[in-house]
């Protein structure tokens, strides 16, 4: 079989790593920096997973980087960046600080200050004979979520034996859902849903939410949402350069066929073999790719124990997703659109809102129940050249509305392209809704599909989050960085938790249960590196190169 890889790459590595999401490059970075020989492998022909971006008609979208949140100096995800060594290199907008998100609620509307202060003031003046409540409710939130972040820290006899009293307020809470919980302590039906409208992060309903979890999202952006200049792709940028500094190895368009087990010890993996037939060995191998593909697909149930089998059978996957992809010629600032972020959703139980999102009624084009919107344009400045703007729009559903093309290949059939066109008509009817004109000044228009995500990122049912956020797949539950497969480590969303964060933390505890080093240890940072926050909607203290860059955007437009 013909080598493809460079004649200079051995065909021996310490790690190879299967999947280029940011949870495996997170791992890669700190491996390779360890000393290791790390070689990545990616079957799209970009790497980065969701948070990889593409051009429609020059302009870049991103499908899975929405917005960011604890990226100031000293907090998480900051940390963690600086951790990788890439917060130099990276430059994040902050959105509207009065309103990074935008809850629309029917007829109602009620705006997210990125400040937890401000944001109880808000509520309180919203709502005042719940100002106990909110007050009572958020702080809980804070404390969970404050408690949560403590466990990965917890070392030693004592320190186990005091868990019941560090986390006092997640043990009260951890086993019941976000409705159970709200309930308790709100009583208004609009302010519950004004606070559960975030449900959309983690994708589900407030029934079947852990609220551990659901804490865990607010408190991510209590202080506000951050978008990466560059989209998802500087991130993936920063990342793989870092990666590449320490003669790791990237390959895309190269497809693993399955992973390579000892024949004597069945047990151990020591490589892998591509979809060409090539077979590259290594000491370890971390598959950032699912659960269910990871196990079923690479490994093979036949080389599964009976209880993994057991779990796999019973693992259920997140909701998938229509994407719209829109280019506009208007002034969407003028038709009220800002760098927050909007959440669309009608003015009833949300339980039953997310019920009839998940089974649409496709047999009309009439807009659908919800809706995610987004002005990346906006939220990065420097993307927009001064007269086409980018949106992205999204709405869950079930897999099951397309599981009939789940076989399909190029070219697709004329009942998938109708199909399509159908959802294409409901998503601009549904984004009517926020920008009534926007149909008289698209420019150009793509629907992303569960098969496009399945296609494309190679996720189980195009899931966009891995496995269900349920109580009983998170924390203890979940899958392990570990697995039962001697030198086989899985990484990403479905392992610690979901989200650009959550993703990238998976990477860095995968790599420390492989250098046997703690969180705390791997964390330790340079403390010269700091992520550059700019306003996205304030251009008064851009640095230079920032304006450049986006006057040249702009006459290049101009001329064209």
């Amino acid at each position: 079989m013909k080598n493809t890889f460079p004649d200079s790459v051995e065909q021996h590595f310490d790690t190879i790593i299967i999947g280029s999401g940011v949870g495996g490059l997170s791992a890669a970075i700190l491996l390779s920096r360890a000393g290791q020989k790390v070689l990545v492998l990616e079957q799209h022909d970009v790497p980065g997973g969701w948070c990889h971006s593409f051009y429609l008609n020059g302009h870049r979208f991103t499908p899975g980087v929405h917005y960011v949140g604890l990226m100031e100096k000293g907090q998480s995800t900051a940390q963690l960046y600086e951790a990788l060594g890439i917060a130099d290199d990276l430059v994040f907008f902050r959105m509207n600080p009065s309103a990074y998100e935008h809850a629309y609620i029917g007829d109602e509307c009620f705006d997210f200050p990125g400040n937890f202060d401000d944001l109880i003031a808000a509520l309180v003046k919203r709502f005042p004979k719940e100002e106990k409540n909110i007050k009572k409710y958020l702080n809980l939130v804070r404390n969970v979520s404050s408690e949560l972040q403590l466990l990965p820290y917890v070392e030693g006899f004592w320190q186990h034996l005091t868990i019941p009293f560090r986390t006092k307020h997640m043990g009260k809470y951890a086993l019941f859902s976000l409705k159970r919980v709200i309930d308790w302590h709100i009583k208004d039906p609009l302010l519950k849903k004004i606070l559960n409208i975030q449900f959309g992060d983690h994708g589900l309903a407030p029934a079947k939410a852990s609220f551990p979890l659901h804490c865990a999202v607010m408190d991510h952006y209590f202080n506000g949402g951050f978008y990466p200049c560059g989209g998802g792709a500087a991130i993936v940028k920063a990342m793989t350069t870092a990666i590449k500094k320490k003669k790791g190895v990237l390959k895309t368009q190269t497809r693993v066929k399955r992973i390579l087990l000892d024949g004597k010890r069945k047990k151990t993996a020591i490589g892998v073999e591509l979809e060409s037939g090539e077979k590259v060995f290594a000491k370890r191998i971390i598959s950032n790719a699912d659960p269910n593909i990871t196990y079923q697909n690479l490994v093979g149930e036949e080389n599964l124990s009976k209880s993994l089998r057991k779990k796999l059978s019973k693992t259920e996957y997140s909701c998938t997703s229509l994407m719209l992809f829109l280019t506009v010629d208007m002034d969407v600032k003028a038709a009220g659109i800002d760098s927050g972020n909007i959440w669309l959703m009608p003015n009833e139980d949300m339980d039953l809102v997310y019920e009839r999102m998940m089974m649409p009624d496709t047999t009309n084009d009439d807009a659908f129940e919800g809706m995610f919107v987004s002005c990346t344009t906006l939220k990065d400045p420097s993307s927009f050249d001064g007269r086409h703007h980018s949106i992205e729009a999204i709405t869950y559903l079930d897999y099951k509305t397309f599981e009939k093309f789940k076989d399909e290949a190029d070219p697709r059939s004329t009942e998938y392209l109708q199909f399509k066109e159908l959802l294409t008509e409901k998503m601009i009817k549904t984004l009517e809704k926020v920008i009534p004109n926007v149909r008289e000044h698209i420019v150009h228009k793509e629907l992303g599909t569960p098969i496009t995500n399945e296609y494309y990122i190679n996720t189980t049912k195009g899931s966009v989050y891995g496995t269900e956020k349920k109580l009983t797949q998170i924390g203890p539950f979940a899958y392990k960085a570990k697995s039962e497969i001697k030198n086989l480590y899985l990484c990403g969303a479905s392992i610690v938790s979901h989200g650009v964060a959550g993703a990238g933390y998976s990477g860095l505890q995968t790599a420390g249960e492989i250098l046997k080093l703690k969180q705390k240890n791997l964390l330790k940072t340079d403390t010269q590196q700091e992520v550059t926050i700019l306003e996205a909607e304030n251009n008064a203290n851009y640095p230079k190169w920032l304006k450049n860059k986006i006057e040249s955007k702009k006459r290049k437009n101009a001329s064209s």
